[in-house]
């Protein structure tokens, strides 16, 4: 996700706390008033910022499986490219023996290769999602925090029914 990106959702979760913490309390209710339609459309544009990094991660997969692919076919191309070679230079043995064993090495190297390659893309992939894992808890606290915000809010404006020393009509006080 780009810093643009993330920025946006940050600025999507201000709006949706300030939203809840300017909503107009229920009396006697821990509830709140708020804008349906404004909210949703504040859900919906954090929905469409989240999921780039999911876009991104399966897009290097895709890249990887592609190079790891590639790689592979240049190991074959290679070795084929090594048989022709020996078959060529079959009248001497030790010409050769040092195809086949070139022929393994540059098998080996590719291997190898793609090998690092596939780490390589592993790491970044992790990286991405450990980044995601990074925002979903943002998100999570920032909906934790204004859902305690709403639940303390409403707290403060009710009135304890079990309470002697609160009367909610004058006859009640004595």
């Amino acid at each position: 996700m780009s810093e643009i990106t993330l920025g946006e959702l940050e600025e999507r979760l201000d709006e949706l706390e300030l939203a809840l913490a300017e909503a107009r309390p229920m009396p006697l209710s821990a509830s709140v008033l708020v804008s349906r339609e404004a909210l949703t459309q504040l859900v919906t544009e954090i929905r469409e910022l989240l999921p780039e990094e999911l876009r991104q991660a399966r897009w290097v997969l895709r890249e990887r499986e592609s190079l790891l692919e590639e790689a592979e076919q240049t190991a074959q191309r290679l070795i084929a490219d090594a048989k022709q070679e020996c078959l060529r230079l079959a009248g001497e043995t030790e010409v050769m023996r040092a195809a086949e064993r070139e022929a393994q090495r540059v098998q080996r190297e590719s291997r190898e290769q793609a090998r690092t390659m596939k780490l390589e893309a592993e790491d970044y992939i992790d990286a991405q999602l450990a980044r995601f894992e990074l925002i979903l808890g943002k998100t999570l606290k920032t909906v934790s925090a204004g859902r305690d915000r709403l639940r303390t809010d409403g707290d403060e404006d009710s009135i304890d029914l079990n309470d002697t020393d609160t009367s909610l009509f004058d006859h009640e006080r004595t």
